[in-house]
């Protein structure tokens, strides 16, 4: 075949890997009734995942701090015109406090940002180099290497609604990394350090989205009671299995995600994995993401309780400085400013 080169490498003696067992496990007619249903299933799910989705744009940066700062209303009396001077020049300084915060926030995060897109990049990069010198380039179309391949895009874009509904959808691909860590297959890793990427490749999946959460912005998710985003995800990663992977598994007998035959450690091998696989990964997939999600925000809460302190202490600080000002002011004038 033309493309024989992207698959020559691949090793047929790991059972289940590829080969004319792996491809003759299923029966024939079997495998393509099982097709159609799915196929009708997850363009279903896919049409009405799409058709009730919806999506609120913030994609003015990261961080939301230049909306804040740009849309902030400071109401003072020019200090020109007469009284409100100290009141002016306080809340000024305020704003330039705040405002020199959210740049160091700002510059702080997007280094954190640069920094992991470069090492995603270089573990992607290693993956590529791997697959190419062992010819089983085949092997970047599982799901796992295309989720690290959308992980650097959501690091590398600019701010977008599309880069929030890539992240939202790419959401529900996390079940791809949990299964690598519980049914590991390194087996056919033996070039140096190649094991160990696996294992840090599927690592960073996990952490990205975490930090992307963190990070805010775009990077938000819909409400917690809201499925549709999960059904058209999962629609679209049933729709890659069939149309794709198996497509692609069938002529040339490589195993793509287990599409010609179950994993040794597959719990529900048998004649009917593919089915079994279908139905526990359509719950495992938003469960798994809403999951995430709730102990993402979780854990980011004591950090946002904090800033939430420091916030109220500085402004008790301002008000304590302000107070003799305005208590003279007003004994003066014999009334005070509203701003």
């Amino acid at each position: 075949m033309v493309f024989e080169w992207a698959y020559s490498g691949v090793n047929k003696t790991v059972p289940r890997n590829a080969g004319a067992d792996c491809a003759d496990f299923m029966d024939p007619t079997t495998r393509k009734i099982e097709t159609v249903i799915v196929i009708i299933t997850a363009l279903i799910m896919t049409i009405w995942g799409y058709m009730n989705i919806s999506l609120e744009s913030r994609y003015d940066d990261n961080t939301n701090w230049k909306k804040d700062t740009q849309h902030s209303s400071i109401n003072v009396k020019d200090p020109d015109g007469g009284g409100g001077g100290s009141n002016y020049n306080n809340q000024h300084n305020n704003y330039n406090i705040r405002r020199n915060r959210n740049n160091t926030y700002y510059s702080k995060n997007m280094s954190t940002k640069k920094a992991l897109l470069m090492l995603m990049s270089l573990i992607w990069g290693m993956e590529i180099g791997y697959k190419f010198s062992s010819r089983t380039v085949i092997y970047l179309l599982n799901p796992c290497h295309v989720t690290t391949a959308i992980q650097i895009y959501l690091l590398a874009a600019a701010p977008s609604d599309l880069v929030t509904a890539v992240f939202r959808v790419h959401m529900n691909f996390l079940n791809g990394p949990l299964l690598a860590f519980l049914f590991p297959e390194t087996d056919t890793r033996i070039l140096p350090l190649e094991a160990a990427i696996y294992w840090i490749q599927h690592g960073m999946m996990i952490v990205v989205p975490y930090y992307l959460l963190r990070l805010g912005g775009v990077y938000h998710m819909e409400k917690l009671s809201d499925l549709s985003w999960n059904i058209f995800g999962f629609g679209m990663n049933a729709l890659y299995h069939i149309c794709v992977l198996q497509a692609i598994a069938i002529p040339t007998q490589v195993n793509l995600n287990h599409m010609l035959c179950p994993a040794i450690l597959d719990p529900f091998s048998g004649p009917h994995y593919r089915k079994m696989g279908f139905i526990h990964q359509a719950i495992l997939c938003p469960v798994l993401c809403k999951l995430f999600c709730v102990v993402s925000y979780k854990l980011n809460q004591p950090r946002k309780k904090q800033f939430k302190l420091d916030k109220n202490h500085q402004q008790q600080q301002n008000r304590i400085s302000t107070f003799p000002i305005n208590s003279t002011e007003e004994s003066l004038n014999g009334h005070s400013h509203v701003e």
